[in-house]
């Protein structure tokens, strides 16, 4: 069956075009696309506002100047706030994958001019708890080797710097750490951009594809190897990069504008960007505030979903005549879900 005549015609796009498509998408579909996001938001914003309150209470210490030396037990406690951060990070990031499956499906279908609810995409969502968690353990394991590979270098020097230390060569020892250690710095920041970009798709895949976890890793990985384009820029990793950073530019942006309303509350009580001054505002001031900033992100930040889900439809147009399949009204590939 043809796509109806209001969904756009499928075909491969530049990426100015495909950023244009997925805002005009974005603004078309506000209501749906905020309520898949809000929920995702308030879990994470009460998480990180749970997490928040119990480093407070196990480690003072983090929240309040003290130039004493810590005691053994002051850096137990310090060690288990900062894992306690670590294990919140990784809720946000499997939290970020689960609410981009359901907006993606939601996103994909109506693209594809076989539209499905809010809810449907919800229940999608939900239903591929599984294996999206799966996936996620799965990528976490691959960039973890890819980030030990990249800090190697500025850890070699920083142990070269150690060594010229001991060796009394205390200038030659300075520099070779404060190399070592931007380099360290570099290569985890790579890593860091790097998991994103090889990752981008693997959610949407999730979302349209009846895929187990290990078949939609290696799924999403050919989608985005190799050349789609000749050139450099033509690049699936590349065009991948482009817009990643381009749609994080302009949601950053947003998020900074609404961020000053907690700042403007936390000014009287201190510095913004202090810790202690985030423990000495009264949460009956905060918390409001906070709300307001979940809300402006869940509005804004459905365009980072839809820029990606159109992507997804983008590389399969590419690489598969998706676009092709939809004009011949075909049966759709076996590897689309029902």
């Amino acid at each position: 069956m043809t796509p109806p005549a209001s969904v756009p015609e499928l075909r491969p796009l530049a990426l100015g075009e495909l950023i244009d498509r997925a805002v005009t998408f974005w603004r078309g579909h506000l209501k749906p696309l905020f309520l898949l996001s809000l929920g995702y938001s308030l879990v994470n914003y009460i998480a990180t506002k749970g997490v928040l309150q119990i480093t407070a209470w196990l480690s003072p210490r983090l929240f309040t100047p003290d130039q004493r030396t810590p005691s053994l037990e002051e850096l137990g406690q310090m060690m288990a706030s900062t894992l306690l951060w670590v294990a919140l990070f990784l809720f946000l990031i499997w939290s970020y994958w689960l609410a981009m499956v359901a907006s993606s499906r939601y996103i994909v279908s109506a693209q594809l001019g076989t539209p499905v609810s809010p809810m449907a995409s919800l229940r999608r969502g939900f239903s591929m708890i599984g294996p999206v968690t799966g996936a996620y353990l799965l990528s976490l394991l691959w960039s973890a080797g890819v980030s030990l590979l990249l800090m190697i270098p500025g850890g070699l020097l920083m142990v070269a710097g150690g060594v010229a230390q001991v060796m009394e060569s205390s200038v030659l020892g300075t520099v070779l750490l404060v190399v070592g250690i931007l380099g360290s710095s570099l290569g985890l920041l790579a890593a860091f951009l790097w998991y994103f970009l090889r990752f981008l798709l693997l959610p949407p895949v999730l979302a349209m594809e009846d895929l187990g976890a290990w078949a939609a890793f290696k799924r999403s990985r050919a989608l985005l190897a190799g050349h789609v384009e000749p050139g450099f820029l033509g690049r699936g990793m590349v065009r991948a990069m482009i817009l990643f950073t381009v749609v994080s530019l302009i949601l950053f942006s947003v998020h900074l504008v609404f961020s000053i309303p907690s700042w403007l509350v936390m000014l009287p009580y201190g510095n913004p960007f202090d810790t202690a001054t985030l423990a000495r505002t009264p949460q009956l001031l905060l918390v409001p505030v906070e709300i307001l900033q979940v809300a402006a992100q869940s509005f804004f930040s459905p365009v980072n979903f839809v820029a990606c889900a159109f992507f997804y439809v983008d590389m399969r147009v590419r690489r598969e005549g998706l676009d092709l399949e939809q004009r011949l009204g075909s049966e759709p590939s076996p590897t689309l879900a029902a």
